[in-house]
């Protein structure tokens, strides 16, 4: 699958800050067309103008949310050593995960999906799986340069994302802690990278 979102015009992105402050403030039911035209400043003939309906405009929310955050955690070289883009990815993907918009959109969505799960899905393809793919990606790049011994590519990324989430994700997810000091930022990144590549380095296989 092509991990490339389409361009979108600038008038869009007014209308799409617009809709994430209603959605996030109102809910998707409760978020209402005219008060999504109103936060974006433009008419609701503008808004249907570039989305038909307000589950459209959801769907171009998150796929555009997720592809900045995306752009943020995993944009780098592709010649980036191994070590060095592990820890970009790890520190911003904490980062990301811990922040107030990206959990206010996943809890979100959470709430919605049952109701709409075509929502769900949306998000679920453009943020977790393609955050995914992208770690995927990094350690395939990784195994072919016979840098990591790893079996299960994809398992491996799982692994990784799971290092950083920690019990963290949940404390925000559940509303237990603000946006999360730098240190335990860095303290949860640096401890990902050092205990992945301990099980998948080939310098510590055997």
């Amino acid at each position: 699958m092509n991990d490339v979102a389409t361009p979108i015009s600038p008038k869009e992105q007014q209308i799409l800050k617009g809709a994430g402050e209603a959605f996030l403030h109102h809910g998707f039911e409760g978020a209402s067309t005219d008060e999504i035209a109103r936060r974006a400043g433009v008419s609701k003939a503008t808004v249907y103008k570039y989305f038909p309906d307000k589950r459209a405009l959801f769907r171009a929310y998150v796929t555009e949310a997720c592809r900045v955050h995306s752009k943020r955690v995993f944009e780098l070289p592709e010649e980036t050593p191994l070590k060095e883009a592990l820890a970009h990815i790890a520190h911003n993907f904490v980062l990301l995960l811990t922040s107030e918009e990206p959990m206010a959109v996943f809890r979100l969505v959470v709430a919605e999906g049952a109701r709409f799960p075509e929502l769900a899905d949306a998000f679920y393809e453009a943020g977790p799986m393609l955050g995914h793919r992208r770690i995927r990606a990094v350690l395939q790049r990784a195994k072919d340069r016979a840098e990591l011994a790893i079996d299960d590519v994809g398992l491996a990324a799982s692994h990784f994302e799971q290092l950083c989430k920690t019990d963290l994700f949940l404390r925000h997810v559940f509303f237990q802690e603000k946006e999360a000091e730098p240190a335990e930022v860095d303290r949860i990144a640096r401890a990902a990278v050092d205990v992945f590549l301990r099980a998948y380095s080939t310098v510590h296989a055997g």
